[in-house]
Formats: structure tokens, sequence, C-alpha cells
């Protein structure tokens, strides 16, 4: 392939990546209006069709390059110490302003859009358990999984096992995609119809925003909590998956793929994601959304995420927080290592984190 083509394969899903962490932010800010307003609800609901699964996706495409030996190592303990300091913060300051209802403070119910962290953590786990089956057998696995936790016996929000299995296909879907697998399938043709069968899909919220309970899309709910006990719920969320691949297809047809600023933006996603829960908390409890009634308060809502999302994006940003977004766990891999060397050698393997998988 050419050089350029080279170059887009990555600037695809970084673009895609920075489109999804602006549906994120827009989502969330959505959210205390859901009730209130109608657009809300319907824009709400239309991105929750696809959002998720597509940043779970683009996601394991990402997770491809470090997932085993020692970068793979690495990731694992910078998402766990990610984790851990956002954990802290979050539950902090919940507990001096945000108050927000239902919130459990502990390291094993992680808090609102921490989920993610904790999934994506468990993702990588049970990637490296399954590498060496095929993927037929993968995707059947995380396909069946995902559908029987609708069925565990207690809220799913715990170590989020409810979402880590619910999503785990798109992790294994993304984990398997390379850009020669969705290239020929993004021509101006079907860009076309993947965005008009987007727009329909936004038409169509404002029939689904009624009729669609919106726990279905969020993958953390129990069967029961959504008030399907029948045995065969787990077929209901067969047919969810089904609508969540087509609404992520149709989103593709929006996804430039030159690299640019876009790109750029994209490769940055990590800290809105991380930082844009303190703005959206911080103005859910200063109690502003009690002021927004009307369609323009709505519009007013969704442009201004979108700016704060650019805004978050931009590299000064990172040059601020970077210890705290990205913190170095160097130091922790080599003080791992130490404490493995003292445990005795197996079948001649050194007893190292950096061997390879």
């Amino acid at each position: 392939m050419s050089g350029r083509s080279d170059q887009s394969r990555d600037s695809f899903f970084l673009n895609l990546r920075f489109l999804l962490i602006v549906c994120v932010f827009a989502a969330n800010a959505l959210e205390p209006l859901i009730d209130a307003s109608s657009l809300a609800n319907r824009w709400y609901t239309w991105i929750f069709m696809f959002h998720m699964p597509l940043f779970v996706w683009v996601t394991g495409y990402f997770a491809r390059k470090n997932l085993k030996g020692e970068a793979g190592a690495k990731a694992l303990l910078q998402i766990m110490v990610q984790y851990i300091i956002f954990q802290s913060l979050y539950s902090l300051l919940d507990t001096a302003f945000f108050h927000v209802q239902g919130v459990h403070h502990s390291f094993f119910a992680p808090y609102l859009l921490l989920w993610f962290l904790a999934s994506h953590f468990c993702w990588r786990l049970l990637m490296l358990a399954m590498r060496r089956v095929s993927l037929a057998v993968q995707l059947t696995t995380s396909i069946l999984l995902g559908t029987l936790a609708g069925y565990l016996p207690f809220e799913g929000t715990w170590l989020s096992i409810s979402r880590t299995f619910v999503f785990l296909p798109f992790f294994v879907l993304g984990y398997h995609m390379t850009y020669e697998k969705i290239s020929f399938l993004l021509t101006p043709r079907f860009r076309a119809a993947a965005i008009a069968g987007s727009l329909l899909m936004l038409a169509a919220a404002v029939w689904t925003s009624a009729h669609l309970q919106t726990g279905w899309l969020y993958g953390s709910m129990t069967y029961t909590g959504l008030g399907h006990g029948e045995w065969y719920a787990g077929l209901i969320r067969i047919g969810i998956y089904l609508l969540q691949l087509a609404a992520s297809a149709a989103f593709l047809g929006f996804v430039p793929f030159a690299a640019g600023w876009l790109s750029r933006m994209g490769s940055r996603t990590l800290y809105v994601f991380l930082l844009h829960g303190f703005i959206i908390r911080g103005a859910a409890s200063s109690g502003i959304y009690a002021y927004i009634h009307t369609t323009f308060g709505t519009l007013c809502v969704m442009i201004v995420a979108c700016l704060l999302t650019v805004l978050l994006a931009l590299p000064a940003v990172k040059r601020a927080v970077h210890p705290l977004i990205e913190p170095n766990v160097g130091w922790l891999f080599i003080y791992a290592n130490r404490i493995a060397e003292h445990f005795p050698k197996s079948r001649g393997v050194p007893n190292r984190m950096q061997s390879k998988s």
C-alpha cells in the first residue's frame, strides 16, 4: 500500500476516537435533561446506540499494539494507577460537592465514567487468556458471556463486571480489526449510505426513546433490573447487539480518513475522558440545569460540550496534567520485577514480567 494509505491506517481510528469523545461528552452533558427535554432524550438515545460499542471497538484496535510482553504489563499497570488516582479524586469530590445519588464509594465500585478503566483492564486480561483460540471461538465466547451477564443475581456495577462482559465482543472485534478489513467498506457509496442510515436512526430515536429503555444500552443492568425476568431475556440482548452493530457501522460513514488536526486531537482523548466528568458533575451540582427548559438551551448544552471537548484535547492541557493522566509506572514495573526475581523459576523460563508472552 502507499505511504499515504499507511498513514491513514491509524488516522482513521484516531479521527473516530475524537468524534466519539465528542459524543461521550455531549451525551453526559445531556443526561440531566433527558427527563425534561424530548430533544435531549432523542439525541441521548441515538448517541448511546453506538458511542460505547465503538469506543470499546477502537480501544481494542489500539490494544493490539501493546497487549503482550513488557508493553502489555506496563499498560495494565498504568490503567491500574489511573483508576486508583481518579477513583480517589472523584470519590473525594463527590463526598464534598457532587453528592451523586446511588454512588458507592468503594474501589470495587467504579465511580460513574471510571467503569471504562476497570473494564479496559479486564478486557486486556481476557484477551490474553483467549489469544490462543480462534477469532470465532473468542467472539462466540464473548457474546455468550455478554448475554449471560444479564442473568447475574446482583447489580453489575460492582467491579464493572456486567459492562466488562456485555461490551467484550466489541473489544474482541476491535482487537482483530485492521485498516484493510474495513477500507473496502468505506467507499463513497458506502459512506453516503452509512450517513443516511445513521441519520435515519437519529430520526428513529423519536420512537425508540419512548419504547427502548436506555438501560439496555448502558450494559450495566441485569435483566431483572430492566423488568425482564423471563428466561429468554438474553434474546433481547442479542437484538440490542444487532442494533448497536448497525448503528456503529452507520456512524463510521462520518469519519474522515485523512490525518490532520482531528487525528492529533484523537491522540489526546484520554485527557478529555478523565477530565470531563469534573465539568459535568460540577455543572450538575451547581443547579444550572434547573434553568435549561427550552430547545435553544438544549442546543447550547450540546455546543458547549463540543467546544469543551476541543479545549480539553489541546496540547496545553496535556502538558499541564500529563503526570496525572499518564503517570510514569516504570518504577512500579522495576519494583515488580525485583519481587518476581525472589520467586523460583520454572521450566527454565526467567520469572520476569518482561518475558514475552
